[in-house]
């Protein structure tokens, strides 16, 4: 039988591993000054379990310092399991300062980590200050990826960096280097999330809800600190700011940092960024005239969908009693994301727009006389039989786990339209929900939401490369 890892393999995995480990460790230790600001006492649980898990990494570190054999495999195996690794510390820091169970606080995490935006708290107002900041920086830290912050503060240049990088579904390059490139996503990111936090606080929010509500909308994220989300703040103002900031979002960091050094033209060249204003003009458009939404809901319930940050300004209630008619358009736009390279999930613009070009070129070819060559370019770069192929594979791929989930839903009772419409937030990391997500949801459908959410995050070819690692493992014990 041909193994497909061997030995020498976890050794090479162990130390960026173990350094990725070190990293959520640190993201957890962060919520204790927050606790200290307002006197709260359940600091213990975040110092207890942030330092388990850097005491881990340590652990993982020495058990090889080399990382020169890494290859894309190992990458993803990293990848997939940092994320498992992240959702699980931040689930006991929330069983400890919430009391709630492991599988509860194994989804609420996941979801916070993935910035999928879903929870099973029905009051998150009652939560610890300290608590609500945890899913906060988990989102903002999560919606850049967890393992590529850990390349930008912690990993040196190399090969290394590179499978890590493209682990995490990443191919555009800002700088030569993919240490350089990381590092300039961050100053972009740091400067987003500066600008966020100003005008939240210039619109009329607290210090504290400003920083919570742009950690979460910068990195599209949506998981809030109020019951109805951005609602809760009855001001245009501050829908508008939150809107301009799930766009920032949903934009590739590329564009960002052409219009940051004055090439403002090539936002409008892109074609994901074309692409995003004629979905969100054309989706508005539709729930406007046939669901009756207002204008500023139409077009901030379709950017918060297609951006994949879920942030909304309706409470639950009045959204589960939307028509089927509104939650199928808001359904597709979660399965479409915006763009590549940035901190939105779901399919990604450009795989979309390659798919339909991609047949659009296959009907060109068949009805054009035998021999004729057709151009295909997009955004004047050649396109391949191979980028063609991957994106209509992955499509596939997607869609397929989407409708095993929407079968379990299903079969637990819930109605087809809801139950399409969570597991389509759940996969695409949205957090837009019509109730089904709740603390007394069946463990069997929370379990699927939650792998729907970790493969949504990942872009699930790491996850079945895990997968097939664990069953090649299973196979060799056997025998």
């Amino acid at each position: 039988m041909k193994s497909y890892i061997r030995k020498r393999d976890f050794l090479v995995i162990s130390n960026p591993l173990g350094i990725v480990m070190q990293g959520i460790g640190v993201v957890t230790l962060i919520p204790i000054l927050i606790a200290l600001i307002y006197g709260e006492h359940d600091l213990i649980g975040f110092l207890t379990f942030g330092t388990f898990s850097i005491a881990t990494g340590y652990f993982l570190r020495r058990l090889s310092s080399s990382d020169k054999n890494l290859k894309l495999k190992h990458g993803m195996i990293i990848a997939a399991l940092a994320w498992l690794w992240a959702a699980f510390i931040g689930s006991l820091c929330l069983m400890y300062s919430t009391n709630i169970d492991f599988l509860n606080a194994y989804f609420e995490s996941m979801s916070a980590w993935s910035g999928s935006g879903l929870s099973i708290f029905t009051n998150v107002e009652i939560l610890p200050k300290s608590v609500l900041f945890l899913r906060s920086i988990e989102q903002w830290v999560g919606g850049l990826g967890v393992v590529i912050v850990v390349i930008g503060i912690l990993i040196r240049p190399g090969t290394a960096a590179a499978r890590l990088y493209k682990s995490e579904a990443r191919e555009e390059k800002i700088k030569p280097s993919i240490t350089g490139t990381v590092k300039t996503i961050w100053w972009i990111y740091l400067f987003y999330t500066f600008l966020g936090i100003v005008l939240y606080v210039l619109a009329g929010m607290s210090l504290f809800d400003a920083i919570n509500n742009t950690f979460t909308n910068l990195s599209t994220g949506g998981m809030s600190i109020k019951n109805n989300n951005i609602g809760a703040y009855n001001s245009t103002a501050i829908t508008l700011i939150t809107i301009i900031l799930m766009i920032i979002g949903g934009t590739s960091f590329l564009v960002h940092y052409r219009a940051l050094k004055g090439r403002v033209l090539d936002v409008l060249r892109d074609i994901q960024f074309q692409a995003m204003i004629i979905i969100v003009s054309i989706f508005s458009i539709l729930l406007i005239v046939y669901a009756k939404f207002t204008t500023i809901d139409s077009v901030f319930f379709v950017v918060s969908a297609l951006s994949c940050t879920g942030s909304n300004i309706q409470p639950i209630s009045v959204m589960a009693n939307w028509s089927d008619y509104a939650k199928v358009i808001l359904a597709v736009s979660m399965i479409i994301g915006m763009a590549a390279g940035s901190t939105t999930g779901a399919l990604k613009l450009i795989r979309v727009v390659t798919v339909v070009k991609g047949i659009y070129w296959e009907i060109l070819k068949i009805i054009s006389p035998i021999g004729s060559v057709i151009p295909r370019k997009i955004s004047g770069k050649p396109v391949g039989d191979v980028e063609i192929r991957e994106a209509g594979s992955y499509t596939f791929l997607y869609l397929i786990f989407i409708f095993i989930s929407w079968l379990v839903l299903m079969q637990h009772g819930y109605g087809g339209i809801n139950s399409i419409f969570e597991v389509t937030s759940a996969q695409g990391n949205v957090g837009l929900s019509t109730g089904i997500v709740s603390p007394t949801m069946p463990p069997v459908a929370e379990i699927f939401l939650i792998f729907n959410m970790w493969i949504g995050r990942i872009e699930i070819i790491p996850a079945l490369v895990l997968f097939k690692v664990g069953w090649d493992l299973l196979k060799r014990i056997k025998d």
